[in-house]
């Protein structure tokens, strides 16, 4: 029985003008003025620039690290490779001067390395474009988004009565 007189009491106080706890119109504070929305407004779009900084900065630095162990690699490839390639070279020379003349089996390795050296050149070059354009493509592409949610439009739509020209 109690819980029907609290439902008439709360009915009964609604009823007189008073609002629940929690229900969606508070009264007593006013709408917020033209000047206070703007001001909201500056302080969202100031809090949205410095997030998509701060989402540039996260992917150029993710960038660069890759750009980084690619030159790495491509360092450290050539250095271990050339005393590699040294000692083969000299193995290979006189391990063919004993069936050709010696300028001819220095010209046929000397081809054989210039080869593996461009093969090696290739995959080195794929290893570093990975990494660029060094442009922070997902943050560019949230600022574009941020502009046209600004400007009222959908991104890759045109606002109507532009004749497909931004103004």
């Amino acid at each position: 029985m109690t819980d029907r007189s609290t439902q008439a009491s709360t009915q009964g106080a609604t009823a007189a003008g008073a609002r629940a706890p929690g229900s969606a119109v508070d009264s007593s504070r006013p709408e917020p003025g033209v000047g206070e929305l703007v001001g909201q407004m500056s302080e969202q779009v100031s809090r949205l620039v410095r997030d998509e900084l701060a989402l540039a900065q996260v992917e150029l630095k993710a960038k660069g690290k890759a750009a980084g162990k690619g030159a790495g690699l491509l360092g450290g490839a050539g250095v271990l490779g050339a005393y590699g390639f040294g000692v083969l070279i000299a193995a290979a020379v006189l391990g063919l001067a004993t069936a050709l003349d010696a300028w001819l089996a220095a010209l046929i390795v000397a081809v054989v390395l210039l080869v593996i050296a461009g093969i090696a050149a290739l995959m080195g070059k794929k290893q570093v474009s990975r990494a660029t354009p060094p442009l922070p493509a997902e943050a560019i592409d949230g600022a574009k988004r941020d502009v046209a949610a600004l400007k009222g439009h959908a991104p890759g739509t045109t606002p109507a009565g532009t004749g497909g020209q931004h103004r």
